[in-house]
C-alpha cells in the first residue's frame, strides 16, 4: 500500500474553522460492517450506537497554529505543522507534502 492511495481533494470551504455549537450537533458518520452501509448522523445520537463493554477514548489534543512552509530544491512544496516542544531545542511535529 502506498501512502499516494489516501490522497484526495478537499476543498478549502469544507475544512471547518470554528467548532460547531452546540458541540454535539457535530456530524457523525456510522459504518454498519456487517452489511457495508453507511449512515450520516450527529453526535448526539452516539449512545444509540453504543453497546455493553464498548471503549471510547478521548482525544483532548489541541493544535497550535505552527505552520512552517517549506520549498524543496525540486521545486516540491510542504508543510510542516509543529504539534508540542519536545526539549528547549526540538519539536514534535507532522510533515507533509505531494510524496511525504
Amino acid at each position: 500500500m502506498k501512502t499516494a492511495e489516501f490522497d484526495y481533494t478537499l476543498p478549502p470551504e469544507l475544512i471547518a474553522q470554528t467548532p460547531i455549537e452546540p458541540r454535539d450537533a457535530s456530524r457523525l458518520m456510522v459504518v454498519d460492517r456487517r452489511v457495508g452501509a453507511i449512515a450520516h448522523r450527529h453526535f448526539y445520537d452516539l449512545p444509540e450506537f453504543l453497546r455493553a463493554g464498548d471503549l471510547l477514548v478521548f482525544n483532548e489534543s489541541r493544535v497550535i497554529p505552527a505552520r512552517l512552509y517549506a520549498h524543496k530544491p525540486t521545486g516540491g512544496q510542504g508543510v510542516i505543522l509543529l504539534l508540542r516542544p519536545r526539549t528547549a531545542a526540538s519539536w514534535g511535529g507532522l510533515v507533509g507534502g505531494r510524496r511525504v
